[in-house]
């Protein structure tokens, strides 16, 4: 990969990705960006941070191979609306023979606040058999690269973030079926 202009791009941390603008389609009866195009923006994103290390359209259709989205946890943050430009930083995480961990953050591309973050795995995966499946050396080589530069960063404080309630104010099945049995007990 030495005379290959990506691998530059490789040692770079963040990766930064290109401006991407929030479209009039998008916006939800809530007057701001429907949650499902949050995914749209991080996924472009994807695509071109991937392409660094070999992972786009010529590797699907040369290889026949492609990375498929096996977990995603999004964090909004603030509201996006119309017209609103967006930057998409991504950190890889970790990565093994079959498997990439990658943490994605969302900003407005001129004031630099954030918009939403996002953790995702996800599965390299044979197109013909639809199998997950190991990368090819190559791919591994370009991820190990792209892994030390981004490790130089500190790992983001929300990693491994569970979805959930502080268990003082949730109301669970557990807590109503108690109080219920209480009820009439009395």
């Amino acid at each position: 990969m030495k005379d290959d202009i990506r691998a530059p791009a490789l040692f770079f941390a963040p990766f930064v990705s290109s401006a991407m603008r929030v479209e009039p389609e998008w916006i939800d009866y809530n007057g701001h960006l429907n949650m499902a195009y949050y995914h749209v923006l991080f996924d472009r994103a994807v695509d071109e941070v991937f392409s660094l290390v070999g992972l786009n359209q010529d590797y699907v259709s040369e290889r026949h191979a492609s990375f498929f989205a096996a977990e995603c946890h999004i964090l909004y943050k603030r509201e996006l609306t119309e017209g609103d430009q967006v930057r998409v930083t991504a950190q890889l995480i970790a990565f093994d023979e079959k498997r990439l961990h990658y943490y994605l953050e969302m900003r407005h591309a001129h004031e630099g606040w954030l918009a939403a973050t996002s953790e995702n795995l996800s599965l390299h995966v044979d197109m013909g058999s639809r199998k997950v499946t190991p990368f090819p050396a190559d791919i591994l080589a370009n991820l190990a690269l792209m892994k030390a530069a981004h490790s130089m960063m500190p790992l983001p404080a929300t990693i491994g973030r569970m979805i959930g309630m502080p268990r003082k104010t949730a109301i669970t099945v557990e807590a109503l079926t108690a109080e219920r049995e209480a009820e009439t007990r009395h």
